[in-house]
């Protein structure tokens, strides 16, 4: 588990005290988790890090909605997180959350969107569903950027086979004015209690082959790409003093 190659790099002096990491996402990092379905995403981190207290989880569904759509299981993550002190906000739209009252006045080291869809208007080749999901990765892109520290990093996992890479995801970004940090793959196996639901339709519930897919990860500029980690890169009393 990742909690246990944790302690081994804490033993062994390659992690900071009080730092809990599960791939690409640090205690130390501000969360914003957008799109989640069931929120077991955020469960995942949550539990990895023992505390949600770093986390904002959103969905597009009001909480209604989730509760019809995939019953006990969406009902078990949400009271882990907010029994883990996590903030989650329902009926967000990644087109506009930078207006959200709420995260209008935050701002984030990490903002994640995971395998993002406009919902099921035909085929996943026809290209009305395809431009259907590139403005909505447009969207979430250019509010994402809106709201991401100085440092920080936009993240957007996706499927690479076709028709998914007719999406072009790294164009989107450059569109915005972002920067490609790194292109890592994606394996469920990272990230315990996940399950990657449809979402959207009578089989919402559904989960879908990940197949080859990637996080990509983005920021707003330049020397963000060479800092984008300097956050948990800073030992305990860099950031004692930084106070």
């Amino acid at each position: 588990m990742r909690i246990e190659l944790m302690a081994e790099e804490n033993l062994n002096g390659n992690a900071h005290v009080g730092e809990k990491r599960n791939k690409h996402y640090s205690n130390f990092h501000s969360i914003l988790l957008v799109g989640e379905g069931d929120f077991s995403f955020a469960a995942c981190l949550a539990r990895t890090f023992g505390s949600a207290a770093n986390m904002v989880a959103t969905s597009l569904d009001s909480r209604a909605t989730l509760r019809v759509n995939y019953a006990t299981s969406v009902i078990d993550n949400l009271e882990t997180i907010e029994g883990l002190g996590g903030t989650v906000l329902h009926e967000v739209d990644a087109h506009t959350m930078s207006e959200h009252p709420i995260l209008k006045h935050k701002s984030f080291d990490r903002i994640v969107y995971n395998f993002p869809h406009a919902g099921f208007s035909g085929s996943e080749a026809a290209l009305v569903q395809i431009e259907l999901n590139r403005d909505l990765v447009r969207g979430f892109l250019k509010n994402a950027k809106k709201m991401v520290t100085v440092d920080g990093e936009i993240h957007v996992t996706h499927k690479k086979a076709h028709p998914y890479s007719r999406w072009e995801i790294k164009e989107l970004a450059e569109d915005q004015g972002l920067f490609l940090v790194e292109e890592v793959p994606f394996s469920l196996r990272h990230y315990e209690g996940y399950v990657n639901r449809r979402g959207s339709g009578f089989k919402c519930r559904r989960t879908f082959p990940v197949g080859e897919a990637s996080t990509y990860k983005f920021t707003k500029n330049d020397h963000g790409m060479q800092c984008a980690n300097a956050l948990p890169n800073l030992s305990l009393a860099d950031l004692v003093e930084s106070v």
